[in-house]
């Protein structure tokens, strides 16, 4: 429902109105009460009263929002963030409305992802803490030796709090906008192979391969954030492959684009899926139990969108296909660097 004066576009003009309706309103009123005979003492008091009346009705409608936004602020201090506002004047109070309701939006959206965030920690940090806590009482009680296969599983353990950790503090520099680059030329091939050579320190029972087209193609990044986003997706690879199987990994020039492929033989993800995947703490699903922290594809995303590039789920005959484009000069080469 709309308020007085809310089709007139401009605060000025509501004041014009304003004005000219008291005293429009004013002066029928007395000459009203001439004409009737009434003494004008009588007439100018009532028709001033009135005209009050009518201004008080009209200025309740311009200054309506502005109380809403201050009755809002006041609960969004409080933490309830829910609150808005009417905003149906076209006038610039009608637009700061707008703007208030978009601002409580989004920072509704950001209490809820705080609290999800808080949630989804202490579920990620607790159940490898649970799982450690477990196999030391048992080494302390004696219900367990300390022999290779139970250090082995603590080892595990720890290194799934330890990957928890530096992707949260990867997550902290996403939120506080801390993005250091060192851009650099760099041998496209030589650096996958290095990678690779890193992913077999996880010792899972999968095969890794290279295929770089063309043999010389070099690339213009961070080679160190790089590492990061095609380590992570390694990881992802080889923890959804079957044991026996392939993990390959390619690079190929596409125009002013390098595209990076990192290939695996696990059981896909589903078209409903791919753009969920690369939010924080996507662990449902196909990824329920993987051992993952969440957080990989989103940093992954994060890095790739710091070079100016794009990340998605691509179609494939088998298994999961995640593609990075990253642009980069045509004529790179080896024997540019």
């Amino acid at each position: 429902m709309m308020r007085p004066l809310d089709r007139v576009g401009s605060v000025k003009t509501k004041l014009g109105v304003l004005v000219a309706a008291s005293v429009a309103v004013a002066t029928t009123m007395t000459v009203v009460g001439i004409r009737q005979g009434l003494w004008p003492r009588y007439t100018i008091p009532v028709a001033i009263l009135v005209a009050l009346v009518v201004t008080q009705l009209l200025a309740r409608g311009m200054t309506s929002p502005l109380r809403e936004m201050t009755a809002a602020t006041r609960a969004m201090a409080g933490g309830d963030y829910s609150q808005r506002v009417r905003a149906t004047s076209r006038d610039e109070v009608g637009e700061l409305a707008r703007g208030f309701n978009t601002m409580a939006a989004e920072l509704e959206t950001v209490d809820q992802q705080r609290r999800e965030l808080v949630a989804n920690v202490s579920h990620e940090l607790r159940t490898p803490v649970s799982a450690l806590r477990a196999v030391l009482e048992n080494m302390v009680d004696g219900v367990s030796p300390p022999d290779p296969g139970t250090l082995q599983t603590a080892l595990k353990q720890t290194e799934r709090l330890s990957r928890l950790v530096t992707d949260l503090l990867d997550l902290s520099r996403i939120d506080a906008g801390i993005a250091p680059m060192d851009l650099q030329t760099f041998d496209v091939e030589s650096f996958l192979q290095a990678v690779v050579m890193e992913a077999h320190v996880w010792d899972r029972p999968v095969a890794y391969s290279v295929d770089v087209r063309p043999f010389d193609l070099v690339i213009h990044a961070d080679p160190e954030r790089l590492h990061q986003l095609v380590g992570n997706l390694l990881d992802n690879a080889s923890r959804h492959s079957p044991e026996g199987g392939q993990v390959t990994v390619r690079a190929e020039r596409a125009g002013d684009h390098v595209l990076l492929d990192v290939v695996d033989e696990g059981p896909g993800i589903s078209e409903s899926d791919r753009a969920a995947v690369f939010e924080r703490f996507t662990t449902g699903g196909a990824f329920a139990g993987d051992g993952g922290t969440g957080l990989g594809l989103a940093i992954a995303r994060w890095i790739a969108n710091l070079h100016g590039g794009s990340i998605a789920v691509a179609d494939a005959e088998r298994g999961c296909r995640i593609r990075v484009t990253l642009p980069s000069p045509t004529n790179q080469s080896r024997t540019t660097e």
